[in-house]
């Protein structure tokens, strides 16, 4: 297909390793016993002392590897479960450190290998697909672009690369479907594949590393998968490394060179043909319409390695960048427009959150109002109103759990596009929080303005006004908390979880069950870090504070005198008149705090992925 986007790359890449050895340290018992017998071993100390000594044992996923990769050519990595396919290209990604003997060395054109500069102009595609189910082919593209090509390429230039790049993929037709997933229907497991390869090389990158591109299709979807990958190694002259298991006979015929693992050693370098003379010449007959490599790997145990003996390990000697950071394509704030827009298109699409949760805060509003319908103006009341006050920060801070799906679902992709060096984790924070400011403010307003006038409280207009605010900032502090553990839990159960007991432990210390002094000391500091303890006494004091209930009387007239106004319901409370300000200041910085969290966590879990 014709486009007027020019690739600017013009350098290609050849990458060399040699005697390459990759180890994990096992910590085992000198006795050699499993985990679990030592505590039959200290329950037998009453017999005799028993001293227990530990012993690290050395296994190589990867030993005395050496092979090349040329400019134009596929190498597919292959081999048995366990040989050490996938390690190899985390090792050439960059992802994880080898060790080495003296020898040891991954060369770049002849040059010791700079993880750094070689990550700009690489791709990694990983084996599972990380994209939004809910934005359509095109849509995933453009973002990639918008993303990884610099801010100084044209916008015109972008979609025509975008548009060229679904032509080489063969996903023109599928531009407008959405990618989906087992919940959403979507483009087919190839398609889906195909897009993954996409977001990888929008920024045409030099040399492609992919970890099994061919799992989980059919003959026909992995056929395609390997047709692409041979025309875009052979007309753009791509370095392309990928692992493979049992690739077909047709399959084989689009790959250039094959380096066949087992144990983790390299069993044979070069075409498939020298691999079928080499079976011969070792006295195999290859049976008729067998393919030659599963037939290698089928009768792998035949052949035999080379043995290395065990090696002093240190880090493998490479060259670091001088740089201390990323060079990213575009500035923050292009990052966050383009976040921004990402995600609003994922949260609008997202029934389960938007509509759900506008028509649940609009519901709870009228359903919480006619219960508290028009209370009344005296003790009885003010300990409705307090009731009402506490039911409105339980209903609110527990519903935001339904923002974790999405977090996790963002995180997954967050970690693999800021490990390429596509956009900063601040930027992916401030966006989020920028597109969700919106959103929590329509429900707070749904919730908000049916139920209060409904309950009666202050009809005072500045009163109503500041109850808003004092609900949006409630939905944003916990959406910042969701954000905060969705960064650090692996699994949506887990965080479920986490943030149920965190919510149960903040209502229990807010004061409303427990009187703060009837608090021991040693719990007290969970009464001040309590999401309830703040907004509920802004809530209170907004009620009583403010005229007319300021000067209401909640009580009896005595000789002319009420014997329980506003003001004296706030010093039962403990709270002061003019606090209220205080109170959202401390909400705010819950809020910022929280969101400062997530980004440190996102941020070190991103670097030690660089690492």
């Amino acid at each position: 297909m014709d486009s007027p986007y020019k690739s600017p790359r013009l350098r290609t890449y050849e990458i060399e390793v040699r005697n390459l050895y990759y180890k994990i340290i096992k910590r085992t018992d000198r006795s050699g016993c499993f985990p679990g017998a030592r505590f039959f071993q200290r329950h037998h100390h009453h017999h005799h002392h028993h001293r227990r000594h530990h012993h690290h044992q050395a296994r190589y996923i990867l030993r005395n590897v050496s092979c090349v990769a040329r400019p134009g050519e596929i190498l597919a990595v292959a081999g048995p479960s366990g040989a050490g396919k996938s390690t190899l290209l985390e090792v050439l990604a960059g992802r994880i450190h080898p060790s080495h003997g003296p020898s040891s060395s991954i060369l770049v054109n002849n040059q010791p290998i700079d993880f750094e500069h070689f990550r700009r102009v690489s791709g990694y595609v990983m084996q599972h697909d990380a994209l939004f189910p809910l934005l359509t082919v095109h849509e995933t593209l453009l973002f990639s672009a918008q993303l990884r090509l610099p801010s100084s390429l044209p916008k015109a230039e972008k979609a025509a690369r975008v548009e060229a790049l679904m032509g080489e993929l063969g996903l023109l037709h599928v531009a407008g479907s959405r990618i989906g997933n087992e919940n959403v229907r979507g483009v087919s497991g190839g398609e889906r594949r195909r897009v993954s390869i996409g977001v990888d090389v929008i920024h045409d990158p030099a040399v492609l590393l992919l970890d099994e591109p061919t799992s989980g299709l059919d003959s026909a979807g992995a056929l395609q998968v390997i047709g692409m990958l041979n025309n875009m190694a052979e007309s753009h002259g791509r370095t392309i490394i990928l692992s493979i298991h049992q690739p077909g006979f047709r399959i084989l015929q689009l790959i250039h060179n094959i380096l066949l693992l087992a144990n983790g050693a390299v069993i044979h370098h070069g075409s498939i043909g020298l691999l079928a003379t080499r079976l011969q010449e070792a006295g195999h007959r290859i049976p008729q319409q067998v393919n030659v490599l599963e037939y290698a790997i089928d009768t792998i145990d035949l052949f035999e390695a080379e043995k290395s003996g065990i090696i002093g390990s240190t880090t493998l000697g490479t060259t670091r960048s001088k740089e201390t950071h990323l060079d990213y394509a575009n500035s923050r704030f292009q990052e966050i427009m383009v976040l921004s827009n990402r995600f609003s298109k994922n949260i609008i699409r997202t029934r389960q959150l938007f509509a759900a949760r506008t028509l649940q805060a609009a519901v709870a509003g009228l359903g919480l109002g006619s219960i508290f319908l028009r209370l009344s103006h005296n003790k009885g009341g003010i300990q409705e109103r307090y009731g009402f006050f506490a039911f409105t920060l339980t209903f609110l801070l527990s519903s935001t759990t339904e923002a974790l799906p999405l977090y996790l679902q963002e995180k997954q992709i967050l970690m693999r596009e800021t490990s390429r060096g596509a956009y900063r984790v601040s930027s992916y924070v401030i966006s989020n929080t920028l597109v969700f400011l919106p959103f929590l403010l329509v429900c707070s307003l749904l919730y908000s303005a049916p139920t209060y006038w409904l309950v009666g409280l202050n009809p005072c207009i500045s009163s109503y006004l500041f109850f808003v605010l004092v609900v949006w900032l409630i939905v944003v502090m916990a959406n910042s908390f969701v954000a905060f553990f969705s960064a650090l839990v692996p699994n949506f159960i887990m965080g479920y979880s986490l943030i149920s007991g965190s919510i149960g432990a903040f209502f229990l210390f807010s004061g409303y069950f427990i009187a703060k002094d009837s608090i021991p000391e040693y719990w007290i500091f969970m009464h001040y870090i309590s999401l309830f303890k703040y907004p509920l006494d802004a809530l209170l004091i907004n009620e009583y504070s403010s005229p007319p209930n300021k000067s209401s009387c909640y009580g009896e007239m005595v000789a002319g005198k009420c014997t329980l106004s506003g003001r004296d319901v706030l010093v039962q409370a403990a709270l002061e008149n003019d606090s209220k300000w205080l109170d959202v200041g401390v909400m705010i910085g819950f809020a910022i705090a929280y969101r400062c969290l997530c980004c440190l966590v996102l941020g070190l879990k991103t670097r030690q992925k660089k690492q």
